[in-house]
């Protein structure tokens, strides 16, 4: 295993983790942006009152995105135990 091997496989691992974090990062940032609008309008300065809607949204976004989110996790962990012989050997 050479050093492009390497470079390559953290490079594919990177981008893996960006892709699958990053549907629930977007949407966690949303709704914070509209929670803290919405506070700025209404001068509402409570801390935890941008949890909840967080929270709720990620969850659903877990049920919207999982299956996807678990393919790609699934196909990038099967692409390492595939070519695990010429990775190790």
């Amino acid at each position: 295993m050479n050093s492009e091997m390497v470079i390559s496989l953290a490079e594919r691992g990177i981008y893996t983790t960006l892709l699958i974090s990053g549907p629930l990062l977007i949407l966690a940032l949303v709704i914070g942006l509209v929670v803290s609008i919405f506070q700025a309008t209404t001068q509402i300065q409570e801390q935890t009152l941008a949890f909840i809607p967080k929270i709720v949204a990620v969850l659903l976004g877990l049920v919207f995105f999982g299956p996807w989110m678990l393919s790609q996790m699934v196909q990038f962990a099967a692409d390492i135990f595939n070519n695990l012989n010429v990775m190790v050997g």
